[in-house]
């Protein structure tokens, strides 16, 4: 369906999704100034391990009661890869030249999905993921599946609670102190360490949240799946303002929104039929980029120091 209505939501389900993980890129990069690029992978592993569990599960144990114990196992698996990553692969480089932990995060990535493909021989073809029952529901002209309104209802509540969190609480105060200066953060007494793994932490957990949702959405996940996820993700990033998490939010919808429409309508303009569709709706994604990072190279919320988490 192409109606407009139709193409909006599409681009409000993905952008959601898009968002989820990149918030996780731009609380790493305002705590550390690190760009993780292993946290594609890291939403990728954060759907396998909720699948893990789902198959482990009784037979004929509903999905509505089986979704709580695949979310935690996913954001178990996801949130100690992400810890681990920054103890063992990250830390020990946090002084080193900025290209040896950007190589290093490209080389985790690819362990990762290694060792993903290896623990699942058959993950290239893809493992079917359990979707909710329900749907579609109409709305106007506009068809909406049960896995949208999860994957919509949860980005809304992660976000509401991460920014409660950043701005009310103890530990949320300290992540914003360390974000706006590292060294004086310690000499005020902030440990600074256990902020890093708390934005390690809690990125992993929206990582995490997101690859559940793309699983119910989509009703497959494979091993790779990671790595255009986190692409997109990091661009939304970058959209929004890297380091504000606000923007991480809006950068994924405006991108989610910019792919839905654009390969829905740019192959009915006369002399562009081979550049719309699907396949070219990547293409098109970093063109808005490169536009918006023209006029506004801040990106569409700049860099707020106070908010970096």
């Amino acid at each position: 369906m192409h109606t407009l209505p139709q193409q909006l939501a599409n681009g409000l389900f993905i952008g959601s999704m898009y968002g989820l993980i990149a918030i996780g890129y731009t609380m790493v990069y305002g705590i550390v100034q690190l760009i993780n690029f292993a946290h594609g992978e890291i939403y990728m592993t954060g759907a396998f391990g909720a699948l893990a569990v789902y198959t482990n599960l009784p037979d004929g144990m509903s999905i509505w009661a089986a979704l709580p114990l695949m979310l935690a196992g996913g954001a178990i698996v996801s949130v100690l890869i992400a810890v681990g990553a920054e103890r063992l692969a990250y830390r020990p480089l946090r002084n080193a030249p900025r290209l040896a932990p950007l190589i290093t995060a490209i080389g985790l990535s690819l362990a990762l999905q290694q060792a993903v493909f290896l623990w699942y021989p058959n993950a290239t073809a893809g493992k079917h993921f359990p979707q909710l029952p329900g749907g579609p529901f109409h709305v106007g002209s506009v068809d909406i599946q049960t896995g949208d309104i999860f994957l919509v209802a949860a980005a809304v509540v992660c976000m509401t609670a991460l920014a409660g969190f950043v701005r009310t609480s103890r530990t949320g105060r300290a992540m914003q102190a360390t974000a706006q200066d590292p060294d004086t953060a310690k000499l005020m007494g902030i440990d600074t360490n256990r902020i890093i793994v708390i934005a390690f932490a809690i990125g992993g957990f929206f990582a995490a949240v997101a690859g559940l949702a793309s699983g119910l959405k989509y009703g497959q996940i494979k091993y790779d799946i990671g790595f255009q996820a986190g692409l997109k993700a990091f661009t939304a990033a970058v959209l929004g303002g890297i380091g504000n998490i606000y923007g991480a939010m809006l950068g994924g919808l405006v991108l989610g929104i910019a792919e839905s429409c654009s390969s829905a309508y740019i192959s009915n303009i006369p002399g562009m039929q081979q550049l719309g569709g699907s396949e070219w709706a990547n293409v098109w994604a970093f063109v808005l980029l490169i536009v918006v990072l023209l006029v506004r190279p801040q990106g569409l919320l700049g860099e707020r120091v106070a908010d970096r988490a």
